[in-house]
């Protein structure tokens, strides 16, 4: 394996790190309140959150491209703050990545909060608990696996990336030349061999992953009904 296949996907792994920890700060209390608020903009916000599921990468890509180009309000705050430009930078690939792997951290949470009910939340406070105590006491540790599994597909989502962070990112060695890229590359230069070797890496984290939630949910459910 060649230098620049293990820098993508040091790069990959760098990006997929930083954007799981952003999307648990950002989801943990998003979800909570899409789980449990009655608020009548909760079907908005829900929709919000989703809407990476449906929308075409290069669609959302070129949105993102245009909010985070030089010219923008953004772009252009981020230049004078840091005297570098937000589009084709490491910077620009992780808000990219927490828009586009947003749904995947969020809504398993959701449903997580969702299997713990209301009824749990009003017991506690009907005992004096406040909404802190609540929150780390109750909610958290009954979530805890649900919002392990939630990091970790959006962990691995984040990993196969291609349309939205080459509008964003663009193909920039060491930079923003995530594994996605650099299969694409392989390929369009005809060197297969190199394409297979980091494809079979990304299949093996992949089946990894969807085998180890698998049995782990299975476990649950048998401790549940044991």
């Amino acid at each position: 394996m060649f230098g620049t296949d293990l820098s993508s996907l040091w790069l990959s792994f760098k990006l997929a790190t930083i954007t799981v920890i952003i999307l648990l700060i950002i989801g943990i209390p998003l979800a909570k309140w899409l789980a449990y608020s009655k608020h009548k903009s909760v079907p908005f916000i829900n929709s919000i959150v989703v809407l990476p599921l449906v929308l075409p990468p290069t669609v959302l890509g070129f949105y993102l491209l245009s909010i985070m180009r030089n010219e923008s309000w953004l772009g252009s705050f981020f230049i004078q703050l840091t005297q570098t430009q937000l589009i084709f930078s490491f910077t620009g690939l992780v808000i990219a990545s927490v828009v586009y792997s947003l749904p995947f951290v969020v809504q398993p949470m959701v449903a997580t909060f969702n299997n713990i009910g209301l009824e749990t939340v009003r017991t506690a406070q009907s005992i004096g608990a406040s909404r802190a105590t609540i929150f780390w006491k109750i909610i958290l540790p009954l979530s805890k696996k649900g919002i392990i599994s939630a990091a970790i597909l959006g962990f691995v989502h984040t990993l196969g990336e291609f349309g939205v962070v080459l509008m964003v990112g663009g193909n920039i060695p060491n930079q923003t030349r995530v594994v996605s890229i650099e299969i694409f590359n392989h390929v369009e230069n005809l060197e297969l061999q190199q394409a297979n070797q980091l494809s079979l890496i990304l299949l093996i984290i992949s089946f990894s992953v969807i085998f180890w939630m698998n049995l782990n949910n299975r476990n649950g459910t048998n401790q549940i009904v044991t």
